[in-house]
């Protein structure tokens, strides 16, 4: 399956629009923005699980990474509610369930080899910084060499300066509408914009955005 699999075109999607399609495994059903591949899949989805279920122990061969929108995820290692951003390394192996249901965006196959710090950020208590501009809230996740991923919290009516993305972005709007000069992105919209392109982003009414830039070289089109 290829689905947007070509890195060097800009995408958007507006999940909302986006059915749920069943997965092999019974309670766990997916909403498909991006995927290169069929159930081993570099990938991008919206991940549902059903209260109660338990999904078998599985390798991350080229990682995992995940932020959980509601409801309890949990594995081995711990539980995380709502707001919880954990990085699972390349090799890693874990074996998720959950109580009472949850939805996670959940990106599979993405990361680099050598990124092999597990990382857990409970994002409802974690401390943000001020923004390069009035109006912008940061919130770091994880880093490595020329990727960088955070939470970035819009102020109403903050603009930010034109800018080129060397590595290209990705963005997920988890609250408000965030906008530049090609449209209007309400929660739900996944962007997702090449290397080397460029834009002007603002928000008028305020928006909460969960952003990847630098991970989307000039080599990673297929």
């Amino acid at each position: 399956m290829k689905l947007h699999a070509d890195l060097s075109i800009r995408a958007v999607v507006q999940t909302a629009l986006l059915p749920w399609v069943d997965s092999p495994v019974n309670g766990v059903q997916r909403k498909l923005i991006e995927r290169d591949g069929e159930e081993v899949a570099r990938a991008t989805s919206l991940v549902r699980y059903a209260a109660g279920m338990q999904f078998f122990s599985h390798d991350h061969e080229l990682g995992e990474e995940f932020l959980v929108l509601e409801g309890d995820f949990n594995d081995e290692y711990g539980s995380y509610g709502p707001g919880t951003y954990v990085k699972n390394p390349p090799g890693s192996r874990h074996t998720p369930y959950t109580v009472n249901g949850c939805t996670i965006l959940v990106k599979l196959r993405h990361m680099d080899k050598r990124d092999l710090t597990r990382t857990v950020i409970d994002t409802t208590t974690a401390a943000w910084h001020a923004g390069t501009v009035p109006g912008l809230s940061v919130l770091p996740l994880s880093e490595f060499e020329t990727t960088h991923t955070a939470l970035v919290r819009w102020a109403p009516g903050t603009q930010f300066k034109p800018h080129r993305h060397f590595g290209g972005e990705e963005i997920f709007v988890l609250e408000g509408v965030f906008q530049d000069e090609s449209g209007d992105y309400p929660a739900g919209t996944w962007i997702r914009s090449p290397h080397m392109s460029t834009h002007t982003p603002y928000s008028e009414q305020g928006c909460l955005i969960l952003v990847k830039i630098g991970h989307l070289s000039a080599t990673d089109n297929p």
